[in-house]
């Protein structure tokens, strides 16, 4: 029931911003995702043994996201960027006492601002320049995606997708979120994406799904190098920010290509 009850607060939460909140508060809402999943992707790294900064890494990433949200980001990102990891570097020289993870501390360190913030970032351009409905888009083929996968899974599945990261994603489940997530994004684009013939819709909605389920593998990956099962114990029954925003993660940047050049 506590998963249940989390679950539909959330995405009521998901609509009214998606939806009805102004430009700037929908930015707000960014940065928070942004500041919280960055200290639960730290976390993830130190209990995997890295001693990431915490303030460096998460300033890093607000300050990528400030810079990608701007009308003309381009330099700034770019400078943002440059900057970001000439800090890292420097901390890691101060901090740094001898051993093998000098390499893997920067990568840490630089990790909220690439997988994170830019990502954010391109949820935050598809509303600006899609709208609502082209963002309600993409959050609505991932989730039924996901449902899918689930229930296609406990159904049908026997053959495991990724034993070494996920013990429960099947092959199964992954063709019922292929087949369910293309049909959503082709059958409900025909309102939010009318511009787009239908096969191009089809194509998108594949595409979607395997972005998706790559950003779940792969946050499942960090999970289980660090011995944990969630990200967080944030959002009850469900973990953590993480936890809900992996696939959107792999998802948002190519879609944002797609809509806003293709």
């Amino acid at each position: 029931m506590t998963r249940v009850l989390s679950g539909a607060a959330l995405i009521a939460f998901a609509i009214a911003v998606v939806w009805f909140a102004p430009p700037e508060v929908f930015l707000g809402v960014a940065f928070v995702l942004t500041i919280v999943a960055s200290h639960e992707l730290i976390e993830l790294a130190r209990a995997g043994g890295l001693n990431v900064p915490s303030l460096p890494s998460q300033l890093a990433a607000v300050l990528t996201l400030a810079a990608t949200s701007m009308s003309a980001p381009t330099w700034a990102l770019t400078v943002t960027l440059l900057a970001a990891f000439l800090a890292m570097a420097f901390v890691t020289l101060g901090s740094w006492r001898g051993g093998p993870d000098a390499l893997a501390t920067v990568s840490a360190s630089m990790l909220p601002s690439m997988y994170l913030a830019l990502p954010i970032a391109a949820l935050v351009a598809i509303r600006v320049h899609g709208g609502a409905g082209s963002l309600s888009l993409l959050m609505l083929t991932v989730i039924v995606s996901d449902s899918a996968q689930y229930y296609s899974g406990r159904a049908f599945g026997h053959r495991l997708l990724a034993p070494a990261i996920s013990p429960k994603k099947t092959v199964e489940g992954a063709t019922g979120g292929f087949v369910f997530g293309a049909l959503t994004l082709a059958v409900a684009g025909h309102w939010w994406l009318p511009g787009v013939p239908v096969s191009a819709r089809a194509a998108l909605g594949l595409a979607i799904v395997a972005l998706g389920i790559a950003g779940d593998l792969f946050e499942s990956m960090l999970k289980r190098s660090a011995g944990v099962k969630d990200s967080s114990s944030l959002i009850p029954g469900h973990g953590g920010i993480l936890d809900r925003i992996d696939a959107l993660l792999f998802a948002a940047p190519v879609y944002y290509i797609v809509l806003n050049y293709l």
